[in-house]
């Protein structure tokens, strides 16, 4: 018994402080009034009846192609933020007129209890979800139509509109019966998606919890670190670190665990590319990974050597993103224009580069001719919260801008307080880009061929925080070794955050 109680001990002694907290249902009944009041507004504001029924279809499991493997199922982002259910086949309704939120569970086959586990009755889930009532899906008509107490046909304000990130379209709900409702395909989706863009400080908690235990996990990913290991064996460090002490199930998206020349590869880490390349001495190392709990996610980069010590070329990268990265955060707070940051970013890193002699010229004229859009062709960041690249970067009369770099940005709207956004520049040395802009009459003269050449197989640096703009600036939630005297230490055995103390 002892030596069992030992090795139960052992297998848990954690390098972590952190444990799971508990999720309020409170955030999402929050979430639902936001929605409430936002279309209250929008109806009266245009003189509609203030009645109706928002009504949304979450995520159902879905098989591995033709087989009855069923995959992990993770639910609809829109259906999660209101309702916070994690379970598959639910629908849900919130009745305009009185605010009453329900939940329709899908009525489930006596043998699920073999197989699955216990059939809950819809008792539970009112508990669980601290919604109204909650009936099951072959009541949807039935149930509707009775807590309708308006005239004529009840009205269904239905989900669709377009991502901006993605292109794809959201899906609207459907059910048998549907013919019995007037439906609005076109109300909601804006305001939904808006109502997402600013966090309440439940979100913002859970935000945090998700950095917390991802930059944790970082951390413990360039402590081990070594020569020779494969880059999946990174990904599967910080995968296990993030579920075993953050019980965090999902990532946000996945990983990138990139080194050598693969850092200079943007979304690394697909199937064709698929993390498995084998670190070497003198690599930099571009990580790009974050958990996700209960829904709401995190996106954190770190960039560093494989060997743990800095040559002076990967100090002059490095430094270059990172004196880019803290420039922006340092400037960001309401008000301040979203295409203005990714340009602050895009001067300091060529003015760093004109510094270590690999550009030659004028910075502003290279800005005028999109010379930053070589080095760092994706945006400065997007918003962030349920999804990874989260909703609302270009409301209704926000066109996205068409020039190099620039039209990789995923808003280009000015800060707001409560916005959760992404702060991630980098600077990259691709040959897609790079011949072509070298060959370029417009642009060649920027370029110190010699020592492009040089580093011609470096890879890349992206320095990655989540920033949470607050009322008189920001609030980085990101906590890993950021100065290359940081990284250095940590890699060198030296505990995070550093103590004054340090000898390291």
């Amino acid at each position: 018994m002892a030596s069992t109680e030992k090795a139960i001990s052992m297998a848990f002694s954690s390098p972590s402080s952190l444990s799971p907290p508990e999720v309020p249902m409170e955030l999402h009944a929050t979430n639902r009034k936001k929605l409430l009041d936002s279309l209250r507004r929008h109806l009266s504001e245009t003189s509609r009846p203030l009645h109706g029924f928002v009504f949304l279809q979450g995520g159902e499991e879905q098989t591995r192609y033709c087989t009855d493997h069923l995959e992990l199922f993770r639910q609809e982002s829109y259906f999660a933020y209101l309702f916070g259910v994690v379970e598959p086949g639910f629908y849900g309704a919130i009745d305009i007129a009185t605010g009453n939120s329900i939940l329709f569970a899908p009525r489930l086959p006596a043998d699920y209890a073999v197989w699955m586990g216990e059939i809950k009755p819809v008792s539970y889930f009112q508990e669980r979800y601290k919604v109204s009532m909650v009936y099951y899906t072959d009541d949807i008509v039935e149930v509707l139509l009775d807590q309708y107490n308006g005239s004529g046909k009840p009205l269904l304000f239905l989900l669709y509109g377009l991502n901006t990130d993605s292109n794809n379209f959201s899906k609207p709900a459907t059910f048998e019966g549907m013919e019995k409702f007037q439906t609005d395909l076109t109300t909601l989706h804006p305001i939904l998606t808006e109502c997402r863009v600013f966090k309440s400080e439940m979100e913002v908690d859970l935000i945090q919890f998700a950095n917390d235990i991802s930059s944790e996990a970082h951390v413990e990913v360039m402590r081990k670190a070594r020569v020779g290991m494969k880059e999946y064996q990174s990904e599967s460090m910080f995968m296990h670190h993030t579920y075993m002490y953050g019980g965090c199930r999902h990532c946000s998206y996945t990983c990138i665990c990139a080194t050598g020349e693969n850092s200079a590869v943007l979304h690394y880490g697909h199937a064709a590319a698929p993390n498995d390349r084998t670190l070497e001495d003198g690599d930099m190392a571009l990580f790009d990974m974050g958990a996700e709990y209960h829904f709401y996610g995190s996106d954190i980069t770190c960039s560093f050597p494989v060997n743990g010590k800095f040559t002076s070329d990967q100090s002059l990268i490095y430094n270059a993103v990172l004196e880019a990265h803290n420039a922006v955060i340092s400037t960001m707070k309401p008000g301040v224009s979203w295409i203005d940051m990714h340009k602050l970013a895009e001067k300091i890193i060529l003015q760093s580069l004109k510094e270590g002699g690999i550009l030659i010229g004028d910075v502003d004229e290279m800005m005028v001719a999109r010379l930053g859009a070589v080095f760092m062709p994706h945006g400065l960041g997007h918003f962030l919260g349920i999804d990874t690249h989260d909703p609302g970067g270009y409301p209704k009369g926000l066109e996205r801008p068409k020039e190099p770099g620039l039209k990789s940005l995923r808003t280009i709207r000015e800060l707001q307080e409560g916005m959760v956004i992404t702060v991630e520049p980098g600077c990259y040395f691709i040959d897609a880009l790079l011949v072509p802009a070298m060959d370029n009459a417009n642009t060649s003269k920027f370029f110190n061929d010699q020592i492009i050449g040089r580093l011609k197989n470096f890879g890349g640096v992206r320095i990655e925080s989540d920033v949470l703009v607050t009322a008189n600036g920001s609030r980085n939630m990101t906590k890993v070794p950021r100065e290359i005297s940081e990284i250095e230490a940590v890699m060198a055995g030296a505990p995070w955050p550093l103590s004054k103390a340090s000898n390291y």
